[in-house]
């Protein structure tokens, strides 16, 4: 492996496909640190990290609503899996909406997991998989894995009452429901994942709206609202910025 930023994402097996988006491997192995762009995706984060600098620690991200500028350290070592929001409640057991565009340290022995565990990838996948398979309650209700199915399959295009009818809940239950566990609304959620799937279209340098986006300015203002630049600049991703599309390109 060079000295260039690596990352890499590898679906889940079908089991876990409800709760779990991918499971994947950040690392920089330059002795230089790596400044990035985080952009907001829709996924909810366990990162088990190390560094030269920093000791093993597990850290659970929030959703992100705006763009975050991070520096990498150097020698830096992530494996994460990443979670569809439904998990927050049925695996992670817990709620993230205190911690919006932030983190929260968890325990270093979190699920059993050690500094060991970042020796290699593809034990870590399978250890991670067996993991969350357990944790998979027996009963969920449905209508919280019919709406995200939904969210997931419209590419966040349905609106919040379209989606009520469709799984038989009312708009006030869904985003009371999104504003306990994930900190904002339903609405909002779904601007993210059209945001995140006009990335792929801008990796693909279609730089005009592919998704119902009022206009061409609607959609330039809602890119710079996500990613703080406009998608002719979003584009080019200078130094790779922006992993989220530089990870896109590569497909």
């Amino acid at each position: 492996m060079d000295d260039n930023f690596y990352c890499k994402f590898i679906e889940p097996e079908q089991s876990l496909a409800d709760f779990v988006e991918s499971i994947g491997v950040f690392y920089n192995p330059s002795d230089k640190p790596k400044d990035v762009v985080v952009l907001p995706d829709g996924r909810v984060d366990l990162f088990f990290s190390k560094s030269d600098s920093e000791p093993f620690h597990v850290t659970l991200m929030g959703l992100e609503t705006e763009p975050e500028q991070r520096s990498v350290p150097p020698k830096t070592l992530n494996f994460a899996i990443s979670f569809r929001p439904i998990a927050v409640e049925y695996i992670l057991q817990t709620s993230i909406a205190d911690f919006l565009n932030s983190g929260k340290e968890y325990p270093n022995d979190f699920w059993g997991f050690g500094i060991d565990d970042l020796n290699d990838f593809d034990a870590f996948y399978k250890k991670i998989s067996l993991k969350v398979k357990e944790l998979i309650p027996k009963e969920v209700d449905e209508r919280k894995r019919n709406l995200f199915n939904l969210i997931y399959s419209s590419k966040g295009e349905m609106s919040v009452k379209e989606l009520s009818e469709k799984i038989s809940w009312s708009s006030r239950q869904i985003n009371r429901y999104f504003s306990q566990y994930f900190g904002l609304s339903l609405k909002a959620y779904c601007s993210i994942l059209r945001f995140r799937k006009s990335l792929e279209h801008i990796a693909n340098g279609k730089l005009f709206p592919e998704l119902n986006f009022t206009d061409q300015t609607h959609f330039i203002k809602e890119i710079k609202k996500f990613a703080g630049v406009v998608p002719k600049e979003l584009s080019k991703n200078k130094d790779d910025r922006f992993v989220l599309l530089s990870v896109l390109k590569r497909k």
